[in-house]
C-alpha cells in the first residue's frame, strides 16, 4: 500500500507543481487549490481543518470520503509547498510531502492510514466521529455499496506506475468502470456477484474472486500476469483518542470477545479501570467501582441516555446482554453537561449494536458448569433504501439450586429467568433527516436464599430463609436528527426515552415492593462561533421521576421533576490545545435550583505527549432502599431520618466536586507502538447521603457531617511485545474516606490497591486471553457488637484472581467460532460471606460483608456464529 499511495502522490503532485509554479510566477491574492491528503475519519478532519488555522489561510476543507483538500490562501503570505509541509508535519501524507515516521505515529490508531486497510474504519468513523451527512455525493460509497481499488502496471525492473484507462468490469454483467489518470476506479458492488474482470490493451485479461469490500491494488505485470493483493490491519481492543478534549475509552468488539461477556457487568474484566463485585450473597446483584466509589456515581447510559438507573440501580448491569453491545465508552470524572448533572465518578456509555450496519445474524450460546445457560439472537434487515430494524433476543436461567462452594446452605448464585427482547427501526431520508425509535420489554424472576427453599412451601415463613425478586421492566426511545445541508456541523436532535419499571421482592419475611416511572427528553443544537475552531452546544432538558416504595408495612412515594438548561462551547488551536467549558441550570422539584458547571482541557506539548485536566460539579438524588437492597439481607434495623417521607426519605441530594489530571505518552519500542497512562482524580463530597453499617445491628442513612473524598492514581502500558501479542499492565491505589458518625474511615469492602495484568495472543484463527488481578485488603464494617462466633475480623486478606479464555473461529470469513474459558482459576473466594447463617431469622443474620468472590472455579464453552 505504501506503493501505491507513494504513486498517487507523486502521479498528482506532478500535475499539481505546474499549477503551482504558475501562481509563483503570478501570484494573487484568494489563490484555491485542491490536492490529496491522506487520512481516513472525521478525527483527521479536525486534526487538518486546525493545521491550516494560520496567517494567510482564508478557508480550508478536507473530507475523509474524498480525502480532497480546498484551500483559500494568500500567496504572498503562504506558500504552495507550505500547505503540503504542515500537512505533513502533522502526519498525513500530501501529493508533494511524506510525512516522517515519528510524525504519522503520534496518530491515533483509527488514523493510520498507512497500516495497510484497516476493516474496521466504517466502525471507528461511527464511534469516534459524526455520521457522515446522508445527502453527501459519496454517502453510497462509506456505507459499502461501492468497491475501491487502484490499477497499476510493473515493469521489467519492478517499478510501478498508474494504469488509466483500465477496465473493471464484474463477469458476466455490462457494469463496468475505467481507471482514472491515478489508476483509481470505483465500481458498485453487485448484490451476489463476487468475480471482477480487470484489463489493459496489450496485457492479458484475468478474473479475480473479491472475498471482501476492503480496497483492493491490482497489479498488472509485463509478463502478462495478473496479481490482486487484499490487505487487512488489526484494530487495537482498546482505543483512546489524543485529539479528544475529554478523555475516553472505547472497548470494541474484540475487547468484548475477550471474556464469555453475557452482560455488562462481564464486560470489564479485561478493564482495569472498573470494579465489578457482588452486592451480597443472596441477591447475584453485582456494583460497578469506578473512583473508589460505587456505581451510583456513575452516570450510565445506553447510546447517551438513560440506563439502568433508580430501581434498576441493583440489576442494572445484569438487564444490559453483551451480545447486543458493539462497544463501550468509558470516561473518568464529570463529563459533558449535555448528558446531564449527575455524573461524579464518570460515565460509561453503551452502544447497542445498529440495524443499519451490523450481522444480518448474530447467535451466541453460552453454558458454565454451575448450570446457567445463555442464549442470544440478533438480526437486522435493510428495508429499502432509508429504513433499517433489527430484533435483539436474549434469555438466561439457572435452574440449579445447590450451587453452594462453602457448604453453608445458602445458594451462592440465585436461581430463575431472565427474558429481554428489543427491537429497534432506523429511518435515513438521505437529506439530513434522520430518526430512531424502538421499545424494549424485560422480566425477570429470581430465588435466592437456603438451597431448600422453595418458593410455594416457604416464601414469607420462617421455615427457610428465602429470597425473590419478580422484575418486569418496558421502556421505549425515539430519536430525531437533522444536519444542515453543506453545513455537517450544523445540526439539532431530539432524544425521548421512558420506562416504566416495576418489582417485587422479599427478604426472609420481609417484602419489599417498589415502582418507578421515567421521563427523559433532552433536545440539542450544535454549530459554530465563526470557524470551526469555535463550536457551541446547547439546549433544554427534563428529566421526571415517580417512585412507589414499600419496605415491610412503610410507604416511601415522591415526584421528582428536573427542567434544566445548558451551554457548552469549544475551542480547538491546531493539534496542541483544546478546551470545553459547560455550565447548565437545572431546577428540583424537590431541591430547588442548582448549577452545574464542568471545564475540561487538552494540551499536546509535542506530539504523542497529551496532557489532560478537568473539574466540575455533580448532584444527585439517592436512592437509599434501591442502590443499596443488598444489606436488607439481613437482620439489622432499619433506621431513618425523623421526617423520612419528606422530600427524598428526608435526606439532601448529594453534591460533589471532581478533579482529574490524565497523561498519556505514546511511544515505539522495537519498531513496536505503546502507550504509558497515568491519571489522578480527587472528589469532594460537600453534601453527602452516608450509608452507615459501623453498628452491626443497624442500617443507618443520614446526611454527612465531616469530610468526605475519594482520591485515586492509576498507572497503565499497554504494549505490543510481539507481532499480535499484546500486555496491558496496571497498578491502581484508592484513598477513599467518610466520616461516620464523626469519625473519619476508609469506605468499606473497598480495596486500596489493585495491580492488574492482561495478556492477548492471536495466531491465525486462535485467539488466547488471560487475566490475573492481585486484590489488596479491604476494611470490614465493624461486626464487634456481635457475638464473638459471629465476629468478623477487621480487614479482608489480599488474593488472586485469573480469568482464561481460548477462541477459535472458522473458515475464511470467521463467521464462527467456539470458546471455552475458566473464571477465578486461583479458585479463591469468601469462605464466611454470610455471619450467623445457621441461625437466618435470628438476630445477627447478615449476608452484606461480602469482600470477594462469592463462587469458586467456574469453566464455561460458547459458540458465536454470523451471517453478515
Amino acid at each position: 500500500m505504501k506503493i501505491v499511495y507513494g504513486l498517487i502522490l507523486l502521479l498528482g503532485g506532478l500535475t499539481l507543481s505546474q499549477g503551482s509554479l504558475a501562481q509563483d510566477k503570478a501570484p494573487a491574492k484568494d489563490t484555491t487549490v485542491s490536492f490529496f491528503i491522506n487520512g481516513l475519519c472525521d478525527m483527521c478532519e479536525e486534526r487538518l481543518v486546525k493545521v491550516y488555522q494560520r496567517k494567510g489561510i482564508r478557508s480550508a476543507k478536507w473530507s475523509p470520503v474524498d480525502r480532497i483538500a480546498h484551500i483559500t490562501y494568500d500567496p504572498l503570505t503562504v506558500s504552495y509547498i507550505k500547505l503540503h509541509q504542515w500537512a505533513a508535519d502533522a502526519g498525513h501524507d500530501t501529493e508533494l510531502k511524506k510525512a516522517r515516521k515519528t510524525a504519522y505515529e503520534t496518530l491515533p490508531d483509527c488514523c493510520r492510514y498507512r497500516d495497510d486497510n484497516n476493516p474496521h474504519v466504517d466502525q471507528l468513523r461511527e464511534v469516534l466521529a459524526p455520521a457522515v451527512p446522508a445527502d453527501s455525493a459519496h454517502a453510497h460509497e462509506i456505507a459499502g455499496t461501492l468497491l475501491r481499488g487502484i490499477v497499476l502496471n510493473e515493469d521489467r525492473k519492478g517499478n510501478f506506475s498508474a494504469l488509466p484507462g483500465a477496465s473493471i468490469t464484474w463477469i458476466g454483467t455490462s457494469k463496468g468502470v475505467v481507471s482514472d489518470a491515478n489508476g483509481i476506479f470505483r465500481i458498485p458492488l453487485p448484490d451476489n456477484n463476487r468475480q471482477l474482470v480487470v484489463s489493459f490493451a496489450g496485457l492479458r485479461s484475468d478474473t479475480i474472486t473479491v472475498s471482501s469490500n476492503d480496497d483492493l491494488k491490482i497489479v498488472l505485470s509485463n509478463g502478462n500476469q495478473l496479481k490482486a493483493v487484499e490487505v487487512t490491519a488489526r484494530q487495537r481492543s482498546v482505543i483512546v483518542s489524543s485529539m479528544s478534549t475529554m478523555r475516553t475509552q472505547i472497548m470494541t468488539e474484540r475487547e468484548l470477545f475477550k471474556a464469555a461477556c453475557c452482560n455488562l457487568s462481564e464486560s470489564f474484566e479485561t478493564n482495569p479501570s472498573v470494579d465489578v463485585a457482588y452486592n451480597d450473597a443472596i441477591t447475584g446483584s453485582k456494583q460497578i467501582q469506578l473512583l473508589g466509589l460505587s456505581g451510583n456515581y456513575s452516570l450510565l447510559t445506553v447510546e447517551n441516555m438513560p440506563g439502568p438507573r433508580g430501581l434498576a440501580t441493583s440489576q442494572g448491569l445484569n438487564y444490559i446482554p453483551g451480545p447486543w453491545i458493539e462497544s463501550i465508552q468509558l470516561s473518568k470524572g464529570t463529563g459533558s453537561v449535555a448528558n446531564g448533572f449527575e455524573s461524579i465518578s464518570g460515565q460509561i456509555n453503551v452502544e447497542l449494536k445498529k440495524p443499519e450496519k451490523a450481522d444480518r445474524l448474530f447467535a451466541n450460546v453460552y453454558v458454565n458448569d454451575m448450570g446457567k445457560v445463555d442464549l442470544n439472537l440478533d438480526l437486522t434487515q435493510k428495508i429499502g433504501a432509508k429504513w433499517s430494524t433489527a430484533l435483539l433476543l436474549h434469555d438466561n436461567f439457572l435452574n440449579n439450586r445447590m450451587v453452594d462452594f462453602n457448604k453453608d446452605e445458602f445458594r451462592d448464585v440465585p436461581t430463575g429467568n431472565l427474558f429481554t427482547v428489543m427491537n429497534r427501526w432506523k429511518f435515513d431520508d438521505q437529506k439530513g433527516v434522520q430518526l430512531q425509535f424502538g421499545f424494549r420489554y424485560l422480566n425477570d424472576s429470581k430465588t435466592g436464599g437456603m438451597v431448600h427453599f422453595i418458593p410455594d412451601k416457604h416464601k414469607l415463613t420462617t421455615s427457610h430463609y428465602g429470597f425473590g425478586l419478580a422484575t418486569d421492566r418496558k421502556e421505549g426511545f425515539l430519536k430525531i436528527g437533522y444536519v444542515f445541508p453543506g453545513k455537517k456541523y450544523q445540526s439539532i436532535g431530539l432524544q425521548v426515552s421512558a420506562f416504566d419499571h416495576d418489582q417485587e421482592a422479599y427478604f426472609g419475611i420481609n417484602p419489599y415492593n417498589a415502582r418507578q416511572k421515567n421521563l427523559y427528553s433532552n433536545l440539542i443544537y450544535q454549530s459554530i462561533i465563526g470557524t470551526t475552531a469555535h463550536k457551541f452546544r446547547t439546549g433544554l432538558s427534563w428529566v421526571s421521576d415517580q417512585y412507589t416504595e414499600r419496605f415491610k408495612t412503610t410507604d416511601f412515594q415522591r415526584r421528582e421533576s428536573v427542567p434544566g438548561a445548558f451551554f457548552e462551547y469549544t475551542y480547538a488551536y491546531l493539534d496542541k490545545f483544546s478546551v470545553v467549558a459547560g455550565i447548565r441550570a437545572d431546577h428540583n422539584s424537590l431541591f430547588g435550583w442548582f448549577a452545574t458547571p464542568r471545564l475540561h482541557l487538552r494540551y499536546e506539548p509535542i506530539k504523542g505527549s497529551t496532557l489532560r485536566l478537568s473539574a466540575g460539579r455533580g448532584q444527585r438524588t439517592a436512592n437509599i432502599l434501591a442502590e443499596n437492597m443488598g444489606i436488607l439481607a439481613s437482620s439489622r434495623n432499619l433506621v431513618l431520618p425523623q421526617n423520612s417521607n419528606a422530600k427524598a426519605y428526608g435526606l439532601d441530594p448529594e453534591v460533589a466536586w471532581n478533579f482529574g489530571f490524565t497523561y498519556d505518552q505514546r511511544f515505539s519500542l522495537g519498531n513496536r507502538n505503546g502507550m504509558l497512562s497515568v491519571d489522578y482524580y480527587y472528589t469532594h463530597f460537600s453534601e453527602q447521603v452516608v450509608t452507615d453499617l459501623e453498628n452491626a445491628r443497624e442500617i443507618r442513612f443520614y446526611n454527612l457531617d465531616g469530610r468526605s473524598y475519594s482520591s485515586s492514581l492509576q498507572v497503565e502500558v499497554n504494549y505490543e511485545l510481539v507481532k499480535k501479542l499484546e500486555l496491558r499492565l496496571a497498578w491502581r491505589y484508592y484513598d477513599v474516606r467518610t466520616t461516620y458518625s464523626g469519625q473519619l474511615l476508609d469506605r468499606p469492602l473497598t480495596a486500596r490497591n489493585r495491580a492488574f495484568i492482561n495478556l492477548a495472543w492471536e495466531k491465525g484463527q486462535w485467539k488466547f486471553d488471560v487475566t490475573g488481578n492481585l486484590i489488596g485488603t479491604k476494611r470490614i464494617p465493624s461486626t464487634k457488637a456481635n457475638p464473638q462466633q459471629y465476629q468478623q475480623p477487621e480487614r479482608s486478606p489480599v488474593y488472586g484472581l485469573m480469568n482464561a479464555q481460548v477462541s477459535r473461529s472458522f473458515g475464511k470469513q470467521k463467521l464462527f467460532e467456539l470458546y471455552v474459558g475458566g473464571e477465578n482459576l486461583t479458585n479463591f473466594f469468601q469462605q464466611d460471606m454470610i455471619i450467623a447463617p445457621g441461625d437466618a431469622f435470628g438476630p445477627y443474620f447478615d449476608a452484606s460483608l461480602v469482600w470477594g468472590p462469592v463462587y469458586g472455579r467456574m469453566f464455561y464453552g460458547g459458540l458465536r456464529w454470523r451471517i453478515k
